[in-house]
């Protein structure tokens, strides 16, 4: 018996300016999140202002793509705060404008502590895998959150609150 993967919208937060997931950038993706079992995924398709050769996606916008999904998945199972550290591309197929993409995210669970592995993977409308990358984060030390601006601080945490319980992965 096959069970089902019960789709679960992630909260964000409302106003910012991020390119990728922000609400207010007049210009951004305005990607939104949900949770399917081990994996945070968004849902977009990509249009002209996005192109970099005629009719394919620029290599940037696929690659804030791939880190923007595995910055939400370390936020939603691991709540922490935490910077990019690396992150490697594989390119396996070209990303059309204008195809319905699904981008997903995962946690690897081989890094220690301060840092945190992610993967994520770019498929098109039939499912094929376009593009696969491998990110390496560095988690921010407590000691060092108070250079975090208080407001920004504030709302991640209540960000992290509105998860809810039981998604926690301590992995």
């Amino acid at each position: 018996m096959v069970v089902e993967a019960k789709r679960i919208d992630i909260p964000r937060l409302e106003g910012h300016h991020c390119f990728a997931c922000g609400t207010a950038n007049p210009i951004g993706l305005k990607l939104t999140f949900y949770n399917m079992n081990d994996t945070v995924c968004a849902d977009i398709t990509l249009g002209k202002n996005h192109e970099g050769w005629q009719n394919m996606a620029h290599g940037g916008i696929i690659s804030t793509l791939l880190d923007e999904v595995m910055a939400w998945t370390i936020m939603y199972f691991k709540r922490i705060f935490f910077v990019t550290r690396k992150m490697e591309v594989k390119y396996i197929r070209p990303v059309l404008i204008g195809v319905p993409l699904t981008v997903k995210g995962r946690l690897m669970k081989d890094r220690k502590p301060p840092y945190v592995g992610a993967v994520a993977d770019i498929l098109d409308d039939k499912k094929q895998l376009l593009v696969r990358a491998k990110g390496e984060f560095v988690e921010i030390p407590k000691d060092k959150l108070e250079l975090l601006p208080d407001g920004y601080k504030q709302e991640v945490i209540e960000l992290f609150s509105k998860f809810g319980e039981g998604v926690l992965l301590n992995s």
